[in-house]
């Protein structure tokens, strides 16, 4: 199992994340090329890596130019300067959450990373609405903040996905202290946004009092962490440092991202990363689930099954679950959407730990039989015969299908 280990002691940001992975996959301009691929901003901004030197530390300083009408240049700044209520700065040109959404929409990235960025924007338009008491819709981003903020958060799940979506593990997260200054002025340490994001999460200040812990930042630990704490047990095959653009002289304004091999946890299973899709419906003939169920194994899930529930007027509802690899997510979805009367379906990323296994055929006094083989540690664990062939054999042999099964569990 691959762990990515992010050590926070100086906090987090979107520069100093995507810094650190930059160190850690084996071809950096992955980034320069899948950024490329969002065609709706390719002429607003350069990026730059530099491999740089900070308090004696060697890492990667990730920025971002934005260009601003035809004079103007902007690296980065702290992500709370970037989204305002709707009555702000109405003589700048901003982008809403549903401008974001579609040029995220329309860019050529992979379906996973369109994902987790749409919902990455949401959440953070969401914990601006919070903070100004208004509605995320309401939300908008200055035209520099935000493109700065789609390169740094699509950046971040591009990256994740070169180095195949590891396991994350958090340190506890430093904020900083002190004030910030921002478009609204001045403001404590973290800023209302990040502090909002953080809600939950484990965190401390410490060193000389500066912002350490940007909204986009907590955006990605409350996001990516599967867990929180010290480094975990493994073996280290990969480190590195991704820096800010602050000075800071009793502490490096740096995120570490370790790469741990953790397989020897999991040894003798498969570590696999799946999706479950989900919805809840109360008013579809039952007898149509036999069909949809079908064209989701033909579509590629894993499994699928039903789980009764009561709905809102205590109607009683079927809740339909659907277990896929994440690149046949977007086909599931499709099918439930179109022969359910499902309006949405639910995401979720999960890890699996499973039994190697492998059909077999066997010859028994029967006939031929195919035969789930697991094993555990190199060993046999045991040996299911397939429900279908032992049907049709048991109406060939006109025996019940408890006495084939039987009969054939005996011989294999």
């Amino acid at each position: 199992m691959k762990t990515l280990y992010l050590d926070c002691f100086a906090g987090i940001a979107g520069d100093m994340f995507i810094g650190a992975l930059l160190n850690l996959v084996h071809d950096p301009e992955i980034l320069i090329r899948e950024i490329a691929k969002i065609h709706s901003i390719d002429d607003e901004y350069e990026i730059l890596i530099e491999h740089t030197t900070r308090n004696g530390i060697a890492g990667i300083n990730f920025d971002v130019k934005v260009f601003h009408g035809d004079e103007h240049e902007h690296g980065h700044e702290h992500a709370n300067e970037h989204a305002h209520a709707h009555e702000h700065d109405s003589h700048h040109h901003h982008r809403h959450l549903h401008d974001i959404e579609a040029i995220i929409s329309g860019s050529g990235l992979s379906q996973r990373v369109k994902r987790e960025t749409l919902r990455a924007f949401s959440l953070l338009a969401e914990a601006e609405a919070h903070v100004h008491g208004t509605t995320p819709d309401m939300i908008h981003f200055h035209e520099v903040g935000a493109v700065d903020s789609i390169i740094d958060i699509a950046g971040a799940f591009v990256l994740m996905e070169a180095l195949d979506w590891p396991r994350v593990i958090c340190s506890p997260v430093n904020v900083g202290s002190g004030t910030v200054k921002c478009a609204h002025g001045v403001l404590p340490v973290p800023a209302p946004a990040a502090e909002y994001l953080l809600h939950g999460l484990p965190v401390f200040a410490n060193g000389s009092p500066m912002e350490r812990t940007t909204p986009t930042g907590a955006l990605l630990v409350k996001i990516l962490a599967d867990g929180f704490g010290t480094m975990p047990a493994g073996k280290i095959y990969a480190s590195g440092f991704g820096f800010g653009n602050h000075e800071s002289e009793d502490m490096p304004n740096a995120l570490r991202a370790v790469m741990i091999d953790s397989a020897d946890e999991v040894s003798g299973l498969v570590y696999e990363k799946l999706t479950l899709e989900e919805c809840n419906i109360d008013d579809m003939n039952p007898q149509d689930y036999e069909t949809v169920c079908a064209k989701l194994f033909e579509a590629g899930a894993l499994d699928v099954w039903t789980e009764n529930i009561s709905m809102k007027k205590f109607r009683p509802g079927v809740k339909l679950c659907c277990m896929s690899k994440p690149d046949d997510a977007v086909k599931i979805c499709r099918v439930i959407l179109t022969h359910t009367t499902s309006q949405g379906v639910r995401l979720k990323d999960f890890d699996r730990l499973r039994l190697k296994w492998r059909i077999d055929e066997c010859d028994t006094s029967l006939g031929k039989i195919h035969v789930k083989v697991t094993e555990l540690d190199g060993e046999i664990l045991r040996k299911i015969p397939e429900y279908e062939d032992v049907k049709e054999i048991a109406s060939q042999k006109n025996i019940s299908v408890n006495e084939a099964r039987n009969i054939i569990i005996r011989e294999i």
